[in-house]
């Protein structure tokens, strides 16, 4: 029992010592909470020259980190080991860190740039009055298509899906919302949809799909549908355009049944050291210059309305990715289904992919 203690201290001692000399050395490098800035994102989710023009219009030291998952994110805040001044979580995400405490209200009065943002895209479910985010990009899960592949045809519904012409042509992201989702909104359901009878018809539904399913993948599916090892892919809006930039014959749509409408979005972490610095990243990707410069770099649709009248036309005018009312009406965001009904989402989805096996 003591060798066992002497072990627990031992390693306590040396993690203490670990910290204590980080933080020395930081420090001696300049790097502290006040003068530095560390934003927690998604990776390659950021003009990286922004970066730089930040710094060097707010004399703060950029730390920037990548994650790849909301929920790797929200382990890490929550753990509160590193600080995060910045983070960009999808909107459910935010919905769970509000009921976490892991958030910090925003103080609008040093957010004037706020004024910019798409009155459609603020005051949503997840964060009425945007006390805690102000939205980064949004956009939409949908069809990447080859019409090449398809011998012309086109692709409006998700049902077209089930052709049996699709055999082994289909790849899907490694998602448990957007694949149990899509079987839902084949079915006319809301994807947030609850309802056990409903969520076992989807269930029979993409049972019957699996055919047609060549793989479920993650990253690597825009490699794979630009590279025209499959015809057909559900992916999200930003991946599809990156895709077609690849492959000028891929083409994307939203299905005429609705779907997923997702946000990322600016938040404070609790963890925040440097809580005016926060602010004043966030106002400045708010600008509309600095807002539609990243949106043409990323790829995905800013919900900034000053940064859209200066984007390239073929940009801002394309429905694809920045769809009309109409069918932003059948949009949906994502609910936070609470801990049992995810769990049982991602059962789900997990039957299903034992199922193609």
């Amino acid at each position: 029992m003591k060798s066992i203690v002497r072990l627990f201290v031992g390693v306590f001692a040396a993690a203490f010592a670990l910290m204590y000399v980080t933080s020395l050395l930081n420090s001696s490098q300049g790097y502290t909470g006040g003068n530095t800035l560390t934003i927690y994102n998604w990776g390659d989710y950021i003009d990286p020259e922004l970066i730089t023009e930040f710094e060097e219009q707010s004399g703060l030291k950029v730390i920037y980190q990548t994650f790849d998952s909301n929920e790797a994110m929200m382990t890490k805040v929550a753990q509160g080991g590193t600080t995060f001044d910045v983070a960009i979580p999808s909107e459910y995400a935010i919905s769970k860190m509000k009921e976490d405490g892991l958030l910090i209200p925003l103080d609008h009065g040093k957010l004037p740039n706020m004024k910019y943002i798409d009155e459609r895209f603020m005051d949503l479910p997840f964060d009425p009055g945007n006390e805690y985010s102000i939205p980064y990009f949004w956009g939409t899960v949908g069809i990447v298509y080859n019409p090449d592949m398809l011998d012309g045809r086109k692709l409006t519904s998700w049902n077209d899906l089930w052709d049996e012409r699709l055999r082994n042509q289909i790849l899907l992201v490694d998602g448990a919302r957007e694949v149990i989702g899509m079987g839902l909104n084949s079915l006319g359901y809301s994807l947030n949809d609850t309802n056990e009878e409903h969520l076992q018809e989807a269930k029979r539904k993409l049972a019957a799909l699996t055919p047609n399913v060549k793989a479920i993948v993650g990253d690597e599916i825009k490699m794979l549908i630009a590279g025209e090892e499959a015809a057909v892919g559900v992916v999200w809006s930003g991946d599809a355009a990156e895709m077609m930039w690849e492959n000028e014959k891929l083409d994307y749509v939203v299905p005429k049944e609705g779907s997923n409408l997702w946000f990322d979005n600016m938040v404070i972490p609790r963890t925040a050291r440097n809580i005016d610095g926060a602010h004043a990243f966030i106002n400045f990707m708010l600008d509309p210059e600095v807002a539609a410069r990243n949106a043409e770099y990323v790829g995905y649709s800013t919900p900034n309305a000053a940064a859209l009248e200066l984007l390239p036309e073929e940009i801002s005018g394309d429905e694809r990715f920045y769809p009309d009312a109409v069918l932003t009406a059948k949009l949906e965001v994502y609910e936070n289904l609470g801990k049992r009904m995810l769990a049982h989402y991602n059962d789900l989805f997990l039957e299903f992919k034992m199922h193609r096996k």
